[in-house]
């Protein structure tokens, strides 16, 4: 909370800034001001890796060594060595763009404001363990293992992480996150500018 707290502080002053620098730059008549504002590709580089896109939700897993087909033999397994195990924890991922020199870059033309980023991806998965939910089932001949449920643990943060890298929805609304961000910061141009946001040279959609 504190670090999320810090971070649109830091978003809140660096917009403040430019948005001071332009004022100024109108009160005074000065292009060269606005002029550098508008082409300051550090400015708008911060702001982008600013906006990462917080999701929230629960990884859950179940591991069984017995089929639920109706046989005998499955309800004899169950009865002796069933080992069933329900495993649910809260997750936190971040959604965003890794920018650095070489994919990341904005054009300034009479018109037009073209801002070029790299495609936003997941850069941060956690599994909050300390709120980790258990159940299991067992067998009469078995008893518990806490390797078990490490394995468990193990196999939930791979396969659920695998998940949330290719979740085109997130990554969908990551974008929207950063060109609306973007469009704020350059508000104050759009009105003889056109903004054009490119993911991996792909333009985005421009939010209304």
């Amino acid at each position: 909370m504190i670090a999320n707290m810090k971070k649109f502080l830091r978003f809140l002053i660096i917009v403040g800034f430019a948005l001071l620098l332009f004022w100024l730059g109108k009160q005074f008549g000065s292009k060269n001001v606005n002029q550098e504002i508008l082409s300051n590709s550090m400015i708008v580089r911060e702001i982008a890796e600013l906006a990462s896109l917080e999701v929230q939700g629960n990884a859950t897993i179940k591991r069984s060594n017995v089929a639920n087909d109706g046989s005998w033999m499955s309800n004899m397994k169950k009865a002796f060595v069933e080992n069933t195990i329900w495993v649910t924890v809260p997750y936190v991922a971040k959604y965003g763009v890794d920018v650095d020199s070489l994919n990341f870059k904005v054009e300034i033309t009479d018109k037009k404001i073209v801002v070029k980023l790299p495609e936003p991806k997941l850069l941060s998965y956690e599994l909050r363990v300390d709120r980790m939910e258990t159940a299991n089932r067992k067998g009469w001949l078995l008893f518990s293992d806490d390797e078990t449920y490490t394995d468990v643990q193990k196999k939930l943060y791979t396969e659920s992480r695998g998940q949330m890298e290719g979740n085109k929805l997130y990554v969908n609304q990551s974008k929207e996150k950063v060109v609306k961000i973007i469009k704020e910061y350059y508000k104050p141009w759009l009105k003889d500018h056109e903004l054009i946001v490119e993911f991996d040279g792909e333009k985005a959609p421009t939010l209304n």
